[in-house]
């Protein structure tokens, strides 16, 4: 079954193989017999890809589960110990991943010697639980779900321009200035701007001569004095320190609502190794995280 749910996990039989620390032969001779005790077809197997197939997709969403529940009853066993043992796999946002988790997982992993770390940069949606994933890190204004999530600290979305975009094209004084004679640039999946201001829920549909799924490409073009963006402050912080970005209209924010979150399946034993890098990253961040130190008031 876990060599199975990591075929499934990797999307080849010899990425498994390689993190399982086995033969490809091998990997492909015991899901092959997993196929004849069960007396179906779990995968179908090209040159290229693997897929799953009906049977394989509902046996895998059950693997997981199975899994997921002996890791809990070996944890429960070990939890006195507060050791955290194993791989802890994490998904998280791109950038937000390559800028405030990546540079602390050494602290982090001195401190647990037992534990490995398998860290996945995406700024899609991840089904962690199909995917086997113990927890994620969202930056979201979360709605009802099965999952548990615990708020790691507040996320602060201001509107931001480059010096040499706001001396060339002046700084707008209202959202009706901003929507018509400025560039807002987003991503596609932010292409409209929903803001808080004095007078409640302002909508911005954003434009320019750039269009990109990719948030680190806005953030480039924001440096570049492309335009106006709407940027979190753990993302420019830096930036608006120094004066290499500036805020405008600093009376609109992004919903106050969305929040950084570790988001993780609903478990009654949750895992030492899952509880203790929650409580890492709360430390680390917590209410008014380091990357709000030393900027304005608005930044609150």
């Amino acid at each position: 079954m876990e060599i199975f749910a990591r075929v499934v996990a990797a999307g080849s039989m010899s990425a498994a193989a390689r993190e399982l620390g086995l033969s490809p032969a091998v990997v492909s001779k015991r899901l092959r017999r997993l196929e004849d005790r069960l007396g179906t077809r779990l995968l179908q197997r090209t040159t290229r890809q693997l897929a799953l197939t009906e049977a394989g997709q509902g046996y895998h969403a059950r693997v997981v589960a199975i899994l997921a529940s002996i890791e809990e009853a070996e944890d429960f066993v070990t939890r006195r110990s507060d050791r955290a043992r194993g791989t802890l796999k994490v998904s998280a946002p791109t950038s937000f991943g390559r800028m405030h988790i990546a540079p602390h997982l050494a602290r982090f992993l001195k401190d647990n010697p037992d534990l490995s770390f398998s860290l996945d940069l995406s700024d899609e949606l991840i089904d962690i639980v199909g995917e086997g994933y113990d927890l994620a890190i969202r930056i979201a204004e979360l709605e009802d779900s099965s999952l548990v999530a615990r708020r790691l600290a507040p996320v602060h979305r201001v509107l931001c321009a480059a010096p040499a975009y706001l001396e060339r094209a002046g700084t707008p004084a209202s959202i009706a200035e901003l929507q018509e004679r400025h560039v807002c640039i987003s991503t596609r999946q932010q292409e409209i701007w929903r803001l808080d201001g004095p007078r409640g829920l302002e909508l911005v549909r954003t434009g320019g001569p750039i269009r990109t799924n990719s948030s680190e490409v806005v953030r480039e073009a924001l440096l570049a004095g492309l335009g106006i963006a709407l940027r979190s402050t753990w993302d420019v912080g830096p930036e608006l320190r120094e004066g290499r970005l500036r805020v405008v209209l600093p009376q609109f924010r992004a919903s106050k609502n969305v929040g950084l979150y570790a988001v993780y399946p609903t478990r009654r034993f949750l895992p030492a190794k899952v509880r203790l890098f929650i409580d890492f990253l709360a430390g680390l961040y917590g209410p008014e995280p380091y990357w709000d130190q030393g900027l304005a008031n608005w930044s609150r």
